[in-house]
């Protein structure tokens, strides 16, 4: 008798529940994830709906409103930002056995380095308090952890938070990697930046900031140095 979708979900259901490596809302988050492939939703993207946005819909940036004169109302805004980045890569492509962003680009600088440099030069400029955000995955939490003490003394608050950790698939049967023994980091893997929002929720990190009055969140990969923060955009 051939295996049908529900089977495979309601087996995977069991196996997921015994991985203890793992909180349940990344459990959740991996269940939901793999059953919306198996129900063909993640395949069925109606392409006569997808179109070029319209003049209506598209904001010139020339349009944008000039920066206000007073420097104070630019510090209320960007006392409400966030600059979020994302660290959960490997530089392996590049020849680093560590997070990417470690890597030196320029004068003995790393992608780091200098992502807290344009930072730091917001707040000393105009008197704010716009803090670092990293998330990391499994692969990198350790290494950047470390990596961050090094800027213990800089005009820059940097927190980390972790994103999912979700099992590998054996494609025969559907079943984790880790259940079958393979428990080590080879089995798993970190599902990618579209998991930043949930992360965010699911780590405390959201109600945290909110709590401090953020309400904006600028996201970024942490080695795109040409991403800085627009006040224009922001205002």
């Amino acid at each position: 008798m051939a295996t049908t979708a529900s089977d495979n979900i309601s087996n995977l259901k069991s196996a997921v529940a015994g991985l203890n490596q793992i909180s349940e809302n990344e459990k959740n988050g991996f269940i939901n994830l793999v059953s919306r492939y198996l129900s063909g939703e993640a395949q069925h993207v109606e392409w006569s709906k997808i179109q070029t946005p319209t003049d209506e819909v598209v904001v010139p940036y020339d349009s944008l409103a000039p920066l206000p004169d007073g420097s104070s109302e630019v510090k209320n805004l960007l006392d409400k930002l966030v600059v979020l980045k994302l660290n959960g890569g490997l530089g392996t492509t590049m020849g680093c056995t560590g997070p990417k962003s470690v890597i030196e680009v320029r004068d003995g600088l790393t992608f780091l380095d200098l992502i807290v440099i344009q930072i730091e030069n917001l707040n000393n400029k105009y008197g704010s308090n716009v803090p670092l955000l990293l998330m990391n995955s499994f692969n990198t939490h350790d290494d950047t952890q470390k990596i961050v003490e090094k800027y213990t003394n800089s005009n820059l608050e940097i927190h980390t938070f972790n994103q999912s950790q979700y099992p590998r698939l054996v494609a025969e049967d559907f079943l984790p990697l880790p259940s079958k023994g393979k428990t080590d980091k080879d089995g798993w893997y970190p599902p990618g930046h579209g998991d930043v929002f949930p992360s965010l929720f699911n780590s405390g990190k959201l109600d945290a900031l909110l709590s401090k009055g953020k309400e904006y969140v600028f996201v970024a990969n942490s080695d795109n140095l040409g991403a800085i923060v627009d006040l224009s955009i922001l205002i």
